[in-house]
Order: structure tokens, then C-alpha cells, then sequence
């Protein structure tokens, strides 16, 4: 079998537990995020470890190095040490954990890692670096899930991972909080309360068969469908929905809603819920969405643009629930308000 006809294997999503669902990965490029250095990296660039897309695996391809992994991957060690590599994050922010995934890592992944951190306003060409995690040992072809281990309130702005003593990771994820400073205000003094880089974060939704509602999140405008969050053809009533966490509690203003490159597959409408609840259970709040105060009434929209609509006034709030009426696919949803200092 050719690589050009090998079937394409996709990695299995992690598990995450309450510290890694309740935050954002701060090592996302498309918030800025990007590996700086590293000991060595011939089988495998490190830029490919923090690609956001799950790792993948393609029997048969090589390059002229050897076997093309996806991921970051040094060479054999044949002298005293070990390989590491450091990244500085989207944004500096509080770090909760880690995800170390050696997902299609066999006979080639590290025994072992750890990962150390330097604190925002410190330089990472210095000795400021902190530990993280004790020495973890870790296995081929799965994800390695670590909370990070003391410095909770310390803000990082960059990591260093440490393998031991060579081989190769799919996937580095760095879960954690961006810090209140680093928030980013538009022209009109307003702050895009639910923005990815600001904390926010999805919860739950009904469907993301084209598209994940994550994506609703990121900053700019989508490249195309599939940085937005579609959902299948309705063929039944209803309409679809996903519920959102602001990264900053706040009162919304207005309300703005990109459909860039959803042409004949926009919604026909959405609208908006919204409630203050200052100590979410994340599983009941499908439930409770249904009742949340309407943020702003089913508003017709556009193929291929961007509209912006007046919020209705709610005062606080921290959760909303975005409904697409019937289906359909939306790139970016930003709700620019005014910050109530309640990180979440």
C-alpha cells in the first residue's frame, strides 16, 4: 500500500478532568502560542507539538529523515543528557495542568518528562524556572494527564518540557487561566467577554458534526467553514444550541455574529440566553439553560458577514446559550461588554 492510498488515523480525544475542562490551552498558536527552542528536533519539528488538531498517523509515509510523525521528535540520544524544548504561550496565565499525548508513539516515545515553568516578567534565557510536575513516567500511545503541582497563583508565560532522555510527543497541551492583565479592550472601551484568549470556553452543545463550538471563540475572523461551529442538516423540530462560559463575568452591551464563509449554510436566525451563576455545575446546566433570561431575541442573519445587534440589559453574567434557529454554521460570536472582575 502507497502512502498516498495508507488510511489517515486520527488520535482518540482525551478524558479531561474538572481542572482541564474548566480551562482554556494556553499553548494554542491561534492564540499566539509557538515553540521557541528546543535540544534537538530531526525526526519531527516542535511546532507540530502544539498543533490544535488531534495527532494523526499515515502508515506507509516517510521523509528523508525517516518515519514523518506528527508531532515533535529528536533523534536517538548517543552522548550523556536528555532532549527539551520551550514555548511560550498564547497568553501568560495561571497554570492548572498538562496533557503529555504520545498518541502513534510506539517504540519512539520519551520514558519520561516533566515540565518546568517561567514566570511572567522573568526571562526564559535565565535560571527563573520553576517545576511543575515531578518526574512522570509516561507510555507510548496515549495521553498523560498531569495537574500541575504547587504555584497556582503564579502567572507563566512560558514552559519548558524536559523527555527523557530522547524520542518524541503528538501533542503538548497546557491547560490553564489567562491572567485579568492581559485582557484586551476594543475601540469603544468594550471587552469581548467570551473571547478564548480571555477565559472563555464551550461547555456543551446539542451537535458539532462540521465544526466545534470552541471555534465561536477564537480570535480573528475563521479561514474558513471549518474554524466555525456547524451543525447538521435539521431534519426535525427544534433548532441547535451550545452554552458558553464567559472568561470574565460582565455586562453585555452588544452582541456581534460572524458568519464569514457560511453562504447556503448560515442559520436563518439566532438568539441569545444568558444568567450570573457565580457556582456552576457544569452537568446541569443544559438543564437549567432552557430558562436562562432571553440576552437578545431571534434576530434574522446574513450570509458571509458580520452583524452586530444591541444586548438586551441583564446586568452580571457568566454563562450564555447561543441558539442557532434552525441549524447551520456561525464562525465567530463575540459579546462585548464591561468586565465585573469575576474571573471564572
Amino acid at each position: 500500500m502507497t502512502a498516498s492510498s495508507s488510511p489517515i488515523l486520527t488520535a482518540a480525544p482525551a478524558d479531561l478532568p474538572g481542572w482541564a475542562s474548566r480551562s482554556i490551552n494556553l499553548a494554542d498558536p491561534r492564540l499566539g502560542a509557538e515553540t521557541l527552542a528546543c535540544s534537538d528536533d530531526f525526526f519531527a519539528p516542535m511546532a507540530r507539538m502544539l498543533n490544535p488538531e488531534p495527532a494523526y498517523f499515515i502508515p506507509g509515509r516517510y521523509d528523508d529523515n525517516g518515519k514523518w510523525m506528527d508531532g515533535w521528535e529528536s533523534r536517538r540520544k548517543r552522548s550523556a543528557g536528555h532532549d527539551w524544548c520551550v514555548v511560550r504561550l498564547g497568553c501568560p496565565g495561571t497554570i492548572a495542568g498538562f496533557d503529555l499525548d504520545t498518541s502513534f508513539f510506539t517504540g519512539n516515545y520519551p520514558p519520561a518528562a516533566l515540565v518546568e515553568g517561567c514566570p511572567a516578567g522573568t526571562d526564559p534565557a535565565g535560571e527563573t524556572w520553576l517545576p511543575l510536575t515531578g518526574m512522570n513516567a509516561l507510555k507510548g500511545n496515549q495521553h498523560h494527564l498531569l495537574a500541575a503541582i504547587g504555584h497556582e497563583h503564579t502567572v507563566f508565560s512560558h514552559v519548558r518540557v524536559h523527555i527523557y532522555p530522547d524520542g518524541g510527543l503528538a501533542r503538548l497541551r497546557v491547560y490553564g487561566k489567562p491572567a485579568p492583565a492581559t485582557l484586551t479592550a476594543g475601540p469603544d472601551g468594550l471587552v469581548d467577554l467570551a473571547a478564548l484568549k480571555h477565559g472563555g470556553r464551550a461547555i456543551a452543545w446539542n451537535d458539532a458534526h462540521f465544526g466545534a463550538a470552541a471555534n465561536l471563540l477564537l480570535p480573528g475572523r475563521g479561514i474558513n467553514m471549518g474554524e466555525g461551529w456547524e451543525t447538521r442538516r435539521r431534519r426535525e423540530p427544534g433548532y441547535d444550541w451550545c452554552i458558553l462560559a464567559l472568561g470574565i463575568a460582565g455586562e453585555i452591551a452588544r452582541v456581534e455574529v460572524d458568519t464569514a464563509h457560511f453562504k447556503g449554510n448560515y442559520p436563518d436566525r439566532c438568539s441569545l440566553q444568558a444568567a450570573w451563576i457565580p457556582d456552576p455545575d457544569d452537568a446541569a446546566l443544559v438543564t437549567q439553560s432552557q430558562f436562562w433570561a432571553p440576552l437578545l431575541p431571534e434576530s434574522p442573519l446574513s450570509a458571509d458577514s458580520i452583524q452586530s445587534f444591541a444586548a438586551m440589559p441583564l446586568g452580571k453574567i457568566s454563562h450564555v446559550r447561543f441558539n442557532l434557529h434552525p441549524d447551520g454554521g456561525v464562525s465567530r460570536l463575540r459579546l462585548w461588554g464591561k468586565p465585573a472582575g469575576d474571573t471564572l
